[in-house]
């Protein structure tokens, strides 16, 4: 049986539109305009409604279907389950059992999403669940060419991916800038659900900043916007776009009890996309920048418990020792009230406004303390700070964490390299020389702090994940010994 994502609130039915990239606007039914403006910001003399033509016509030849093939991991009972995205766009899957070293023969699975060109020489963003562990990803652009997809950089917490095909004069989106967005304005969906290619559908931006905790990577970064346009399994990783036709979401998620469009639909928007598109062109994988804190929704319940004044901001529960926050002095129990004198209503608005930023970057933070405004200098730190990149020794053998140019030879964001095995576990479990481990106990690892760790919170087993710089994939399972 297949699990769907499924929002955990009530949602209601609302009214949508969809059409093919030639309807009409008199084919429009059933919603008042909440926007008068075309493509050129033109209101239409001819209709109430607003002309979405132009900026469907705009989209449909930007936007690709996505087929991959993926392999399929056997499930025991009670083993741990994946990433939910995957779930959702592919069906279920499951962790290689312990018993087995490697998987023989693996099972491919194939899926489908969708894409947006962003560059004439095929430069191609989408979702980082629809091309995650894909060993083939098939592009087929609007006018049916087909082209094998290779991918350039991958970011689960945002799950945005880039990948790249060998084109050029392609047609493609330009970024707009999301921050514009009204409560209220139409926007256009643009993808394949259902492996129904070229398909556009209409609805207005319901809310902004809306996390709804269904990503479940180390850093998860989720302040979606919010539509009802309606959007299908396919639809993932496609575009949202407003009546200019420019790019302003990579559209992501749906609430739905069913695995069908139920009312509402989330995307990630383009302050995040091309900000983590950015890095991956420029250096492989996304820098990101830490604020360190730990904060809460301030709500009345809050205020009243801390002594607040009034209800507002982002009151901090904690602050990392070391961080960005503790060095400019920001202490726990403050309270946010905005960066770069941009409001913060949220934990989700403050996640986006950071995730936008690179490490070293310095941004203004104004902040409440006992009642009084106090404004503070912060310079953002890198999430790569205080990972240990240094060699150590393992259970007998030599770790370090990977390079840029090892994890993109294999395909794959994060991982610690075994550059020498010795006497020891990892030796008799079969582990060469060359293996990068990606993930302990279904845990992933980005330097040898996580695997120490990971090992350590162990109950005396482990599962071993990762890949050989001949792209082999690999698993190993062993016990610690007393």
């Amino acid at each position: 049986m297949k699990k769907t994502i499924s929002v955990l609130f009530a949602v209601s039915l609302g009214m949508f539109v969809t059409f093919s990239a030639s309807a009409s606007v008199s084919q429009l039914k059933g919603n008042t305009a909440m926007c008068s403006e075309n493509m050129n910001g033109v209101a239409s003399a001819d209709s109430q409604y607003p002309d979405m033509t132009g900026a469907a016509e705009k989209s449909v030849h930007a936007v690709v279907h996505i087929q991959v093939e993926s392999e399929v991991e056997e499930a025991e009972e009670g083993s741990a389950q994946g990433n939910p995205f995957f779930d959702f766009f592919f069906g279920d899957r499951g962790g290689n059992p312990f018993g087995g070293n490697r998987r023989q023969e693996p099972e491919l699975r194939k899926g489908s999403g969708s894409g947006v060109i962003i560059s004439s020489d095929g430069y191609i963003v989408t979702n980082n669940h629809v091309v995650d562990g894909a060993q083939k990803i098939k592009v087929i652009l609007n006018d049916k060419r087909e082209f094998e997809g290779k991918v350039v950089g991958k970011d689960p917490n945002s799950d945005i991916a880039l990948i790249k095909i060998d084109a050029k004069g392609l047609q493609f989106l330009t970024f707009g800038n999301s921050d514009n967005l009204k409560i209220g304005e139409w926007v256009l969906a643009v993808g394949n659900p259902f492996n129904l290619t070229s398909t556009v559908t209409a609805g207005i931006v319901s809310a902004k900043s809306r996390s709804i905790n269904i990503n479940q990577s180390k850093m998860p970064i989720e302040s979606f916007i919010q539509t009802d346009a309606a959007v299908n399994p396919g639809n993932s990783g496609g575009a949202l776009v407003n009546l200019k036709g420019e790019l302003v979401g990579i559209n992501t998620a749906i609430a739905s009890m069913t695995g069908s469009y139920a009312g509402y639909s989330f995307a990630v928007p383009t302050t995040i996309v091309q900000k983590v598109v950015g890095d991956m062109r420029k250096y492989g994988q996304v820098k990101r920048a830490l604020l360190g804190v730990e904060v809460q929704d301030v709500t009345g319940d809050v205020a009243k418990e801390n002594n607040l004044d009034k209800v507002e901001g982002l009151f901090v529960g904690n602050v990392t020792k070391g961080g960005a926050a503790d060095k400019a002095g920001i202490k726990k129990g403050d309270v946010l009230i905005s960066l770069e004198n941009t409001k913060i209503d949220s934990g989700a608005r403050l996640q986006e406004l950071i995730g936008q930023r690179n490490p070293g970057d310095k941004i203004d933070v104004e902040v409440k303390r006992e009642g009084k405004l106090k404004h503070f200098v912060v310079v953002l730190r890198s999430n790569e700070d205080n990972a240990s990149a240094g060699p150590i020794e393992f259970l007998g053998s030599k770790l370090r964490e990977a390079t840029f140019e090892e994890k993109n030879a294999v395909d794959i964001v994060s991982g610690v390299k075994v550059t020498e095995v010795g006497k020891g576990i990892l030796k008799d479990a079969g582990v060469r020389e060359g293996f990068i481990i990606t993930d302990v106990n279904k845990t992933p690892v980005r330097s040898t702090k996580d695997v120490v760790k990971a090992v350590k919170e162990s109950n005396g087993g482990i599962f071993l994940e990762g890949v050989y710089p001949n792209k082999e994939r690999a698993y190993y399972g062993f016990g610690l010994k007393n």
